[in-house]
């Protein structure tokens, strides 16, 4: 799995792309880290656009970044969650942890506000 980063109007947007399973979580967490660590206040939007997969190890890395973004008072936000992912995420009842967005722009809006 790899992660495109870039930052757009404040908010750090990660792109993973592939599969967030296994050893591949841990590649997740080392992208979302330095985002979260290097912000006062991180404002963070995953796209989930190129992921076709999450596993519960993925599950834990999307929580403990929610975490470490909460206890910074900042914001996290997912778009273009697939139907698996997202079926796992309601499941696992974690779906009030996350903004949603419908589309990128919409989200860039929201968390930089």
């Amino acid at each position: 799995m790899t992660t495109k980063i870039r930052k757009e109007n404040g908010i750090a947007i990660l792109e993973p792309n592939g599969k967030i399973m296994g050893t591949a979580s841990s590649e997740l967490w080392e992208a979302l880290s330095p985002q979260i660590e290097t912000s006062e206040v991180p404002r963070i939007l995953i796209n989930f656009q190129n992921v076709s997969r999450v596993d519960s190890s993925g599950l834990g890395a999307l929580m403990g970044a929610r975490a470490a973004v909460a206890r910074k008072k900042g914001r996290i936000g997912v778009v273009n969650v697939g139907k698996q992912i997202k079926n796992l995420i309601v499941l696992n009842r974690l779906v009030r942890h996350f903004e949603h967005f419908d589309s990128e722009d919409a989200a860039v809006s929201a968390l930089a506000a």
